[in-house]
């Protein structure tokens, strides 16, 4: 059954949230809420599409936009939105689509794995949202949603206190039900998305007004 959903909406509040979260949050831990930031990459899978269309294996952008909250030293959330384009591959059907989704997440430190540096860390995260899935050109009528499962790991290479880069690999299982290709399926997309991006993570916690 296919959901409709304001996008917009949910960028609006994330962003509410981040700056709300900053001027909320001036005391505490650096580590305890953090915002985070990434572009890169994706592969959608190939038994998503209905015959004659096929998505490049490799395709740009991927964006996502991250607020985490550490509620213990080793376990936290997270609310991150994710905008991804994929189009056609040169031996398929002309098409573009735009995924996006959101997702609520639980984070893990794994950072024991490696101890071996004290800049270096990494956290597992996994969660449910949801994925809207909207057809370009002449087959943007074609929209659907359906709900997901997220999983990933990230490696974070810590710059100073208050920021650190990452890497991030994230796999989306979608839940989408088979579709007719007749009536809505043209350009569309029910399958699966693995994505690899590069990003950075700041603190909106900590002492900002005392010095370092």
């Amino acid at each position: 059954m296919a959901l409709n959903f304001k996008w917009n909406n949910y960028i609006w509040v994330l962003l509410v949230l981040l700056f709300s979260s900053f001027s909320s949050f001036s005391q505490g831990d650096t580590s305890t809420i953090k915002a985070q930031f990434a572009l890169g990459v994706n592969s959608p899978s190939s038994n998503g599409f209905v015959t004659a269309f096929e998505a490049n294996s490799i395709n740009f952008p991927t964006i996502n936009l991250g607020l985490q909250y550490m509620f213990k030293p080793k376990l936290g959330g997270k609310l991150d939105f994710g905008f991804n384009r994929f189009s056609n591959a040169d031996n398929s059907t002309e098409f573009k689509v735009n995924y996006s989704r959101i997702n609520v997440q639980l984070v893990y430190d794994v950072s024991e794995i490696t101890s071996f540096s004290d800049r270096i860390g990494a956290f597992i995260h996994a969660g449910p949202g949801l994925s809207t899935i909207k057809p370009l050109g002449n087959y943007g009528a074609n929209k659907t949603s359906y709900l997901n499962m997220l999983g990933g790991v990230e490696f974070h290479y810590g710059i100073s206190d208050k920021l650190s880069i990452y890497l991030d690999t994230s796999y989306i299982l979608g839940f989408g039900k088979e579709f007719n290709p007749i009536s809505d399926g043209f350009g569309s997309f029910n399958g699966d998305l693995l994505t690899i991006t590069f990003g950075a993570s700041i603190s909106l916690s900590g002492c900002y007004y005392c010095g370092d």
